[in-house]
This record gives structure tokens, sequence and C-alpha cells, in this order.
């Protein structure tokens, strides 16, 4: 075995420690976010609808325990694509899908989280994954001609049906959560985040007080001179960027979920080596101090 085969097989999402979803569930602080299995605008099938599939055999290999999709991405493309790689699926593996937006054309979105449709999503979701029941399903979007609670309540009305095990949300407030959770526990919310895109700093601090995971998507969002920042402790450490910035967000917090996503394999073992990556006190302070949020 070459030196570069001896580094990929000792990588190992495990490496970044776990978080709790609620009391049930406990799954390695590093996942897959699967919205890139998809065609280009997050519509239709991949270009290489094999690799895509690879590359969700390798991320469980690697030890990805933690799957993140939506019945939007594609539309319903990456939940097939999931069940058609993994299914019958490994006991420890959970997959958390989502409903509320619906994806008219490419790079389109719009807001449903009308009860009517949250039923509808749900029930197509676990036809596509293969399952019986959804181990955490999120609220794609607050609807702002929906009432919150509304979608709340017919999601707990799922979860005492057998439907769903647990609850998460997206691209929501604190005070959204706080709406939320007098309804029905809430064990994860995933918001935009990154190192240099703190505008959700709140939302992860409310998340830890309250044990609830938190799931950025975006992460390498950066201004020219967080960018420059980034590449620089990057190329010291001999090391990418997307590790620098992962590293920093599963230092950030204890309840941090990180779901980098690709339709690379390379790239997925690249991401998976953030799992390890330590980050001095030093660059992570540097780093926590960027004051340019977008340029």
């Amino acid at each position: 075995m070459n030196n570069k085969a001896q580094i990929i097989s000792n990588v190992s999402a495990a490496a970044s420690g776990t978080v709790s979803l609620g009391s049930e569930l406990t799954v390695n602080r590093l996942g897959f976010g699967a919205m890139r299995i998809t065609g280009d605008g997050v519509w239709g099938p991949p270009k290489d609808r094999a690799g895509a599939i690879a590359v969700l055999r390798r991320a469980v290999e690697l030890g990805v325990n933690f799957i993140d999709t939506a019945d939007s991405y594609g539309p319903h493309v990456s939940e097939e694509l999931i069940a058609e790689a993994l299914a019958p699926y490994p006991k420890d593996l959970v997959i958390a899908t989502k409903g509320g937006w619906n994806r008219p054309g490419p790079n389109q979105w719009t807001h449903d989280a009308t009860p009517a449709h949250l039923r509808k999503a749900l029930e197509g979701s676990l036809k596509r994954l293969r399952l019986e029941r959804i181990d955490v399903y999120q609220l794609h979007a607050p609807d702002p001609v929906v009432p919150l609670e509304a979608s709340l309540e017919t999601l707990a009305n799922m979860r005492t049906e057998g439907k769903i095990r647990s609850i998460g949300l997206s691209n929501v407030t604190k005070e959204h959560i706080e709406r939320a959770r007098k309804i029905v526990p809430i064990v994860s919310v995933q918001n935009r985040y990154g190192f240099a895109d703190r505008e959700w700093d709140y939302v992860v601090d409310y998340c830890e007080s309250n044990g609830i995971a938190f799931i950025p998507w975006f992460p390498l969002g950066a201004g020219t001179v967080a960018g420059r920042l980034l590449e620089r402790i990057a190329k010291v450490r001999q090391m990418k960027p997307m590790h620098v910035a992962l590293a920093w967000l599963l230092r950030r917090s204890p309840v941090m979920l990180p779901i980098p996503g690709t339709s690379s394999i390379a790239h997925l073992e690249e991401n998976v080596r953030a799992a390890a990556v330590q980050l001095s006190e030093e660059e992570f302070l540097e780093l926590t101090g960027i004051a340019e949020l977008a340029s």
C-alpha cells in the first residue's frame, strides 16, 4: 500500500467525536450533505449516477453515519440515490430529510409548509428512502404564509403516528426554535454558518445550551480577507482551506455537526480528513476574530 492509500485507509469520520440527536440517536460529528449528488442547479439526475452512488457508499465506509438530504433535492433524486446506494441501511446510519420547500425548476425554490403538503412530502420521502420511519425529519424553512405552529403540529402528529422519530428545523431564528419546542422536542437546527459567516452565532450558543445539534451549511462562505487567512493557515498546515474551515466548526461547539457535500470520492476523502485536524488556540482565535463577513 502506498503512503497516500495508507493515509486514506486511516481516515474516519469517527475522529470528529460524536453528538446526540435527542435521547435516542448518536452520530459521528462529521456527516454528509447529499444535495450535490443531483444534477446542475440541484435539478434532475447527476451526470454520473454510478459516481454518485459510489460517493454515498464510500462515505459510509469512512465512518459517516449521518446523511442529510431533502425531498426538494432533485426533486426526489437525492433520496432515491441514497436508497439505491445504501438500502438496506447499516444499523447505525441516520438519514435526515426535509420537507416544506418545492422545487419548480433549476435553482428555484418555493415555500409550502402547509399541513397537507408536509404530510404528502413525508409519505413520499418514506417511499423513496425505503423506510418505515424517518430518523430526523426537518422543516426545511418556516413558510411566511403558514403559521409555524400549524407546520410543527403536523410533524408532531406524524411523530405520534410513528412515521418520524425526531424533528429538526432549518433556516430558523431563536424565536422559531422556542415556539417549536413548545409543541414538540427539537433535536437539530440547520442554518447557514461558517467561521466568517457568523449571523447565527447566537443560535449556535442557544443550541449548545439546550443540547440541540447544530448543522451548518455553506461553511466556506468568506470575504476576501477571511479567504486569505484561511488559505494562509491551510498552506502552513499543508492541507486545503476546507479542512481548516471544518476543523474550526468542530472546535466551535460540541453540538456542531458539519455536513460537507460533494460528488467526488477524492473530495469526500479530503473532507473526512478534517475530522482529525486539531487547530491551535492561536489559529482558532484568529479565525474566530475575522471581522469581514462578506465582500
